[in-house]
């Protein structure tokens, strides 16, 4: 399994696209690495790159393009309205696939060191990265910014992790961590006071603000007994926040780095600052990503305000991803494309599931034709994904049917079982396609000498063994969604039952056209003992699916019969 890191740079330089596209030329020409995003913001001056590769290989590119921005970008010149303290400002590593954090912070380390030694570029290195508790705060690291890195340099207390103490007056320092998956959300306000903007970010972010005598901003500021400023803290973890005004746009930003998702989503960070702004008067008007975000946080904005419009929650990730734009106000200052932002859309390889992404009749001429793939595994996924989608559609109607907004949420439920199911049959269309040709290619490998013929016999007998799971794999999926079409010919709205009893019966065929599939592909595996256990697992998933249509079409037909 690959391992992959995603490193989200950060260039002091939001406005010359040329220079820009300089740091950006030499990342895409690393192998392994793949740019996912460019974000440039003028007012602030910056430019936020998001790649993802190998571990050695993001190294490599993070390293060509910090040393391609200490050429281009001059930071005695620099000036914007975000926090910065060098040409590349920081370098955040961040753990996507089949790698640790431990492991990550030792790639992080890999690049500061090359950066401090090879640039001379002085290097802080903070969160997980950080070699001791004060350096762990990237505020801590950048305190003073770029004009007062010179007077920070000579403080021993504050010697870089990597490089010298020399100040680089062009290039500035550079932050470099490994850290968890970050998003940075701004939010809108129908203001341009940035007083205002900071009042609302102290209320919301987790560091709050200073504690004074009486609570109010002209009384004395309160210490404990160590003389340590006590803060009064804000109302969501795992944030930080400052307002400011975007003189592009015309408007303040609560601008906030929402540093774990799991503890503050987006949509409660968006309902939190809306909350505080109304009670100063002040509107929110719409939000703003930089940079890529997880399809997980999307989805889960999406149902958070699918929830609290009474909507079921069973429908498409597309649909579900709409209703978190148009939510959150996303395209309130420019247009949100998912499939340009969302990083696992990003990553999705279209041309790995050629068959789903064709359309119908392209779908049916492929089977058609005289290749031998797609075929009956395919063709039973596919039967079985439009089963559970019927079953599905009925759920959804019915938890929009008017009335009956006392049960929307069971509905909901049952809808997002069925969609679960689909789209995870929906996968298996290719998969099967993809089975069968595995073990073609295996049957083409060299035999011409002993050593040959048994790594291609192992491959063969690997491959039959998957092409046997794939289609079992689909059996068991067609039959569980089953359980949706039987809920729904009982509870669901009448006028849809008959397209739950259809959803069922292209069920149960997918249940037997998969089995079929399982048992061809037994005849040439030399293991027996397996053979026969899936045989005997596959005869009872059709048996109970045959059982379980019947029941199904027998209370349809009580409700459709009129003679």
């Amino acid at each position: 399994m690959k391992q992959l890191i995603e490193c989200v740079p950060n260039f002091s330089e939001g406005r010359d696209m040329q220079k820009i596209k300089e740091i950006t030329d030499v990342i895409e020409s690393v192998e392994g690495v793949k740019l996912l995003d460019v974000d440039p913001g003028k007012a602030t001056n910056r430019t936020v790159v998001t790649m993802v590769g190998t571990p050695d290989e993001i190294v490599e590119a993070a390293f060509l393009a910090i040393k391609k921005a200490s050429e281009v970008i001059d930071m005695a010149q620099h000036k914007g309205e975000h926090p910065r303290f060098g040409a590349t400002d920081v370098c955040p590593f961040i753990p996507i696939s089949n790698i640790t954090m431990e492991e990550t912070v030792k790639y992080a380390h890999k690049l500061a060191k090359r950066v401090g030694e090879e640039l001379e570029i002085p290097v802080y290195c903070y969160e997980f990265a950080a070699t001791e508790e004060k350096r762990k705060n990237l505020a801590n690291c950048r305190a003073g910014e770029y004009e007062g890195l010179p007077q920070k340099l000579k403080n021993p207390e504050w010697k870089p992790d990597f490089g010298s103490t020399k100040f680089n007056a062009k290039a500035g320092a550079t932050a470099i961590s490994a850290r968890n998956f970050l998003v940075a959300f701004n939010v809108n306000l129908n203001t341009t006071s940035t007083r205002k903007a900071n009042t609302i970010a102290f209320d919301v972010r987790e560091n709050g603000r200073v504690a004074r005598e009486g609570g109010t901003a002209r009384g004395k500021i309160l210490k404990d007994k160590n003389g340590k400023t006590l803060r009064t803290p804000g109302t969501l973890k795992k944030v930080k926040a400052i307002g400011w005004y975007i003189e592009e746009y015309g408007v303040a930003q609560i601008s906030m780095n929402l540093t774990d998702i799991t503890v503050t989503s987006v949509h409660k960070a968006f309902d939190e600052v809306e909350d505080k702004a109304r009670k100063l008067g002040i509107r929110v008007t719409g939000s703003e990503l930089v940079g890529l975000v997880p399809l997980n946080a999307m989805l889960e904005a999406g149902k958070y305000f699918l929830k609290k419009q009474k909507r079921s929650l069973g429908v498409s990730d597309e649909e579900i991803i709409k209703i978190a734009i148009k939510s959150l106000g996303l395209d309130d200052l420019k247009p949100f494309h998912p499939k340009e932002r969302i990083i696992e859309y990003l990553l999705d390889d279209a041309s790995k599931k050629p068959l789903i992404n064709m359309n119908l009749l392209k779908f049916a001429d492929e089977t058609a034709s005289e290749m031998p793939a797609p075929g009956g595994g395919s063709i039973s996924a596919y039967i079985g994904a439009l089963g559970a989608a019927l079953g599905t559609m009925v759920a959804n109607l019915s938890a929009h049917k008017r009335g009956w907004d006392d049960k929307w949420e069971e509905y909901s439920t049952w809808a997002e079982k069925g969609r679960d199911k689909y789209q995870a049959l929906m996968h298996f269309v290719d998969e099967d396609t993809i089975a069968f040709n595995l073990i073609m290619e295996a049957i083409r490998l060299p035999k011409s000498s002993d050593e040959q013929k048994k790594i291609r016999n192992s491959a063969i007998q690997d491959a039959t063994k998957n092409a046997i799971l794939v289609p079992y794999r689909v059996m068991e999926l067609a039959y569980e969604s089953m359980g949706v079409m039987l809920e729904m010919s009982k509870i669901g709205l009448k006028a849809s039952i008959s397209d739950a009893g259809v959803g069922a019966m292209a069920a149960r065929v997918a249940v037997s056209g998969a089995y079929l599939n399982v048992k061809i592909n037994m005849s040439g595996l030399d293991d027996k003992a397996f053979a026969k256990e899936m045989f005997d697992k596959g005869l009872e998933i059709e048996q109970k699916a045959i059982t379980l249509e019947k029941e199904i079409i027998e209370i349809v037909n009580k409700e459709v019969s009129i003679f």
